[in-house]
């Protein structure tokens, strides 16, 4: 991990891709596959009892595996290596369907799955606190009148309620999408060495549904390790969800200018300070949001770009997938996890807003003023802002996070 990702992701997402607890997720893997496969009658309940007794990471070098994962050029060869050389030592006569009807992929897939799975939940129980705060600002603010604002200028009225609804509604749509897209990727891969389960004897399908049963993942249709469509999918709504974040961000962070001054985020000892200006109060909630939404488009773009891999296994496609993939997921759970802190303490300058409101009226010749810039327009966009709160109400609760 760079120096500089610890700040713009979250501990808990840093730890789910951290080396431990991946290899924990494939271990988990190797222990139910053993076992699904001793269900069907593949191999003896005795070996996979055997295996999934030994598939417990306090009994491996994890950093061991990880370093010897860049000279094998994949990080399930050392790991089942290391893994059969365990069994060896408890079971010798287990050691032969160690990792049965398996391949590398397989392992490193479903890991994947299990690990994103914890980290999309975090990501939606944060989301659900952001929609939270949003909805209850869109209530209290819902008549507040504020400048609306076109191309950076001032344009006309609506109120702060009414923007506070506008920014929930694209983040509730983005969870929304994001768990049903993850209902169908979270799932088992297992398709063996070139994906046909050709040495699962017919029994695929039930050993991947008993594989998914076990570990709370979804049962593919067939083997999708080069078939990336649905997973890439689950990819592009998290990029969503961050651009959406970063545009509440953005907002944020131009209403919270000194010469603006209408919001500001809550005030937190040793948080947004200068090292430089003892005067400073910068936004670091929108900064990590922000941060975000600019590197997504990139890891997005990667997860596209790797989609043509060749034939029935990819060669550096899948290799650049994996290593943007994490990425992405902790800078969504930096940017949800930021604003889902700030956004229920946020200073609302109801007064600063109609200062700047009245002050551009005393500018502006009065039939312009009186058209464009009364302070009743706000009210239209007060029934708007709670109509929509009460459209994205029920939708917040129908989330599942943890």
């Amino acid at each position: 991990m760079s120096i500089f990702e610890g700040f713009l992701s979250t501990p808990e997402a840093l730890e789910a891709f951290g080396e431990r607890s991946f290899v924990d997720a494939m271990l988990r893997f190797e222990a139910a596959l053993a076992l699904a496969q001793a269900q069907a009658g593949l191999i003896p309940e005795a070996a996979a009892r055997s295996i999934a007794d030994t598939c417990k990471v306090d009994l491996f070098d994890v950093s061991r595996i990880a370093r010897d994962s860049a000279r094998a050029g994949s990080l399930a060869i050392p790991l089942v290596k290391a893994l059969k050389d365990t069994v060896l030592l408890f079971n010798p006569d287990a050691v032969a369907y160690t990792h049965f009807g398996s391949t590398s992929q397989d392992v490193i897939d479903t890991a994947t799955a299990l690990v994103s799975r914890d980290v999309l939940a975090l990501v939606t129980a944060d989301g659900r606190k952001v929609l939270a705060a949003l909805l209850d600002l869109a209530e209290r603010h819902a008549a507040t009148p504020m400048l609306a604002r076109t191309l950076g200028q001032p344009a006309s009225v609506i109120s702060f309620g009414w923007k506070c609804a506008q920014w929930a509604a694209p983040v509730a749509r983005s969870l929304q999408r994001l768990q049903a897209t993850a209902r169908h990727a979270l799932a088992v891969q297992l398709g063996g060495a070139v994906g046909s389960q050709s040495q699962l004897r017919g029994k695929g399908p039930e050993v991947v549904a008993r594989v998914a049963a076990a570990l709370g993942l979804a049962a593919p249709d067939a083997p999708w390790q080069t078939q990336r469509d649905v997973w890439v999918a689950l990819g592009c709504d998290v990029g969503l969800l961050v651009g959406s974040l970063g545009k509440i961000a953005g907002d944020l962070a131009l209403m919270g200018q000194f010469e603006v001054g209408e919001a500001a985020e809550p005030h937190e000892a040793g948080r947004g300070g200068s090292s430089a200006m003892p005067h400073k109060r910068n936004p670091v909630a929108a900064m990590v949001a922000l941060a975000a939404a600019h590197r997504a488009p990139q890891r997005v773009a990667a997860l596209l770009a790797a989609m043509p891999q060749e034939h029935e296994r990819a060669l550096g496609a899948w290799q650049a997938e994996l290593a943007e993939w994490p990425q992405l997921l902790q800078a969504a759970h930096g940017a949800v996890r930021a604003l889902a802190t700030a956004l229920p303490g946020l200073q609302v300058h109801a007064g600063r807003m109609r200062a700047n409101l009245d002050a551009l009226r005393g500018e502006l010749p009065r039939e312009v003023a009186d058209e464009w810039f009364d302070p009743a327009l706000a009210e239209p966009c007060a029934g708007l802002a709670r109509a929509q709160v009460a459209r994205l109400r029920p939708l917040m609760e129908s989330l599942q996070g943890e």
